[in-house]
């Protein structure tokens, strides 16, 4: 793959175009003009990823067909209520052989699609097989610093997964494949859920046996409504699962962390969001999550209560109480 399209300047776009930089062409789009100008006169992203530098082989720009046209790769950095919007207007650009995989982690809400079935619902030219998603504990900043971790990219074609994978591979980033796309991206997604919830533990001022308690068991109810959607058990128990689960409820740098932290302090919902200026999936996501479990008839107690914090006014405090004093019952 010589030339891919990185769609989205957040951070984790712009560290997905960092990254595969070092083995293609990458055209990195950002929807501000003045934005994409920034970044190809400063080489920096300041808004988003301060102080990295991209190289020559990183070109930003805001015109879609620019950014999308005849390239080997599609990866979609958009957040999920964008998503849709965003990709109806690329599909037109991309051929039917060419692969696109998600960077985005959510659910879209009344449709409760997760990204790649947008993606194919809006271009059904394209090989469902070349749709797919990279995910994992992948903290932007922290890859952008040259700290070491990993990802998984899920696709069904294999070859094309490997493809991928040669494209996004650093000596300090490590990339799995993986064909369970299903189990992949929903655990990106359902994870961002439980984050703002470890983000409300930790803001209660509440240690170590809290938080494992509550990462232990939010991997219980996502691997729950994941496998019920057709996830592969073993998938929640990977990177794209408990490693994104863990990165996601112990770091202050998860912005589903910082909503939840911010909640306990006693911040409204409508206050933490005009702060921030990076979308926190996890909140619009926690309603889908809901939805999906009740359709499915999945019992998910830790999501069903971050939801009462984020839209029915109760308090963190209250939550906790009410998940702490549920009936008995065996672990499961």
């Amino acid at each position: 793959m010589q030339k891919i399209a990185v769609i989205g300047a957040g951070s984790w776009g712009t560290t997905a175009a960092w990254l595969a930089s070092a083995n293609a062409e990458v055209r990195l789009w950002a929807r501000g003009e003045q934005t994409a100008k920034k970044i190809q006169e400063t080489r920096v992203n300041d808004a988003y990823l301060p102080g990295v530098q991209l190289p020559d082989t990183v070109t930003a720009t805001s015109d879609l067909n620019e950014a999308a046209s005849s390239v080997d790769l599609i990866a979609v950095a958009v957040p999920s209520h964008g998503f849709r919007s965003v990709f109806t207007d690329i599909a037109p650009l991309a051929s039917p052989r060419t692969p696109v995989i998600s960077l985005t982690k959510g659910i879209e809400q009344g449709s409760l699609l997760r990204m790649t079935e947008i993606i194919a619902q809006v271009a059904s030219d394209i090989d469902p097989r070349r749709i797919g998603v990279m995910t994992g504990p992948n903290l932007a900043t922290e890859i952008a610093n040259s700290q070491p971790t990993a990802t998984v990219v899920a696709m069904k074609d294999r070859d094309t997964a490997e493809e991928i994978q040669e494209v996004f591979m650093a000596p300090l980033f490590r990339v799995y494949t993986n064909d369970d796309v299903v189990g992949c991206e929903l655990g990106g997604a359902l994870k961002n859920v439980m984050a703002i919830a470890a983000g409300m533990s930790d803001g209660l001022g509440f240690g170590d046996n809290t938080s494992a308690t509550l990462i232990t068991r939010a991997l219980a109810e996502l691997t729950r409504l994941g496998t019920r959607l057709g996830g592969r058990p073993g998938t929640f128990a990977g990177l794209a699962g408990m490693g994104d689960l863990i990165a996601t409820c112990v770091s202050d740098k998860s912005r589903n962390h910082r909503v939840g932290h911010a909640l306990a302090g006693g911040k409204s919902l409508e206050e933490v969001t005009q702060e921030m200026n990076m979308v926190a999936e996890g909140v619009k996501t926690t309603r889908a999550v809901l939805d999906l479990a009740e359709k499915y008839d999945v019992d998910m107690p830790i999501a069903d209560h971050v939801g009462k914090v984020l839209y029915e006014g109760l308090s963190p405090e209250e939550a906790m109480l009410r998940l702490m004093t549920r009936e008995a019952k065996a672990e499961a």
